[in-house]
């Protein structure tokens, strides 16, 4: 007979513990270091691409000019250099992660004010080119601030801390959405750009007052040759990889997974652009309402992680991303109106952060932490390509199919992803009850 409330109050402290993840000392911080990795993004992407259709470039250019990004496809080529050569005197005095992420988001802060010196209008090809560098810092700080939470966390915490991340992560967007096309209205690009690199100093000030995250070691042994430490940053995290089972279709998965979110992502803004609404209009909705969905989305699918497991809390999310897609369908049918764009870009927003705190959580618990900084950055630069060489089609998609037929293949470009993860789910099986396939030797099983 007391069953049911004895089963009602540790359902209650499983809420409580969840939550109170959240208030750790470790994860606030990743909320920072989350909000640093997001500044830069959208200053390479969606705000460099409403820029440039003020300036008159068309949506095949737009479209075509994502590829600047494409340094984020490719970031497991250096990550190993990020895994063990060390900077010097920086190194000595901060540790490997700390010393690399100073550096990258110094580089970071210089490769925004260098973007917003260019003129798009006048010299596209030198706006490419320091958007090209941008990604590359970038990307470099993704690199670390991965490894950097993936150590610094207990599996039991990767969910909460991907959540915290997202949301810092969304605030870094809304930071450079909203906040640079405000600026911009007012005070021009340049400003705006300068501005957004004066925030890098939040994440500086957060590396410096961290500590340096403990690493598996290996046991004590003289100074290796080059062929072994060769071996060791680059064959070895590939080769353990490699020996999981099903390791050719998660790669995929990971691949394919938020195709449609990325094509969709890739033009929102000048579809904004194309339907009349102002950059304070985008500012404010778009970015500001959409932020607070966005912030609601990525806790509600950290919690849906610690309690479905990964491979459910994927699928749950990945259908109702679905309907962020249908919504911006709807919208295009509509016309110009603030009433659907409110409606559109809550749930497209909510949505779209539950299943990036569950998809980031799951490429967490794929690495094994003696090569997290590699094995991370090739799962992120996978879900990079779609974002840059796969949707680099989408803006002559859009050209050629209109706004609403262009949304409803987005949805379509979604599907095999959630086929796929079918199929993972009805064959995975590992130590963690059939969720992921943690490797072997992975410290945190």
């Amino acid at each position: 007979m007391q069953r049911p409330a004895e089963d009602g109050i540790r359902d209650l402290r499983s809420w409580r513990k969840s939550l109170a993840l959240y208030a750790d000392r470790r994860i606030l911080a990743l909320f920072v270091l989350g909000f640093a990795s997001g500044l830069p993004l959208l200053l390479v992407y969606s705000t460099l691409s409403f820029w440039l259709r003020q300036e008159g470039a068309t949506l095949t250019e737009i479209g075509w000019f994502s590829l600047a990004g494409i340094a984020y496809g490719f970031k497991f080529l250096w990550a190993p250099l990020v895994d063990h050569l060390r900077i010097p005197v920086l190194t000595r005095r901060l540790g490997q992660r700390r010393s690399w992420l100073l550096t990258a988001q110094i580089a970071v802060a210089g490769g925004i004010v260098a973007l917003g010196t260019s003129q798009p209008g006048e010299a596209l090809t030198l706006t490419a080119f320091w958007a090209v560098l941008l990604a590359f810092a970038s990307a470099t700080q993704d690199i670390v601030v991965d490894a950097f939470r993936i150590e610094m966390l207990d599996d039991d915490e990767q969910g909460g801390g991907a959540a915290n991340f997202v949301n810092g992560y969304r605030i870094g967007t809304l930071a450079a959405g909203a906040g640079a096309l405000i600026i911009a209205d007012h005070y021009g690009w340049f400003i705006a750009y300068a501005a957004m690199a004066g925030l890098m100093v939040f994440g500086m000030a957060v590396t410096l007052c961290m500590s340096e995250p403990a690493r598996p070691t290996l046991a004590a042994e003289p100074p290796p040759a080059f062929a072994d430490r060769f071996r060791g940053a680059v064959i070895d995290p590939f080769r353990e990889f490699a020996g999981r089972e099903h390791w050719l279709a998660i790669l995929v998965f990971v691949a394919v997974y938020k195709y449609g979110d990325a094509l969709l992502g890739t033009m929102a803004n000048p579809f904004y652009a194309d339907m009349g609404f102002s950059g304070t209009e985008i500012a404010v909705l778009t970015k500001g309402w959409g932020l607070v969905m966005s912030l609601v989305g990525a806790v509600l699918g950290g919690v849906l992680v610690a309690r479905q497991g990964l491979l459910m809390a994927l699928f749950v999310t990945g259908i109702g991303q679905l309907s962020g897609n249908l919504a911006f369908a709807l919208l295009a049918a509509t016309g110009k109106s603030l009433a659907m764009l409110t409606f559109a870009i809550a749930v497209e927003n909510l949505t779209g952060a539950m299943a990036t705190a569950a998809f980031v959580a799951y490429l967490s618990a794929l690495c094994n932490l003696r090569f997290t900084a590699t094995q991370y950055a090739l799962l992120t630069s996978l879900t990079a390509q779609t974002r840059t060489v796969f949707a680099a089609g989408g803006g002559w998609l859009a050209d050629q199919l209109g706004w609403l037929v262009f949304f409803l293949a987005t949805i379509a470009a979604a599907v095999p992803g959630l086929l796929l993860l079918i199929w993972l789910m009805r064959r995975t099986t590992s130590r963690t009850e059939g969720d992921v396939p943690l490797a072997s030797d992975n410290g945190a099983a």
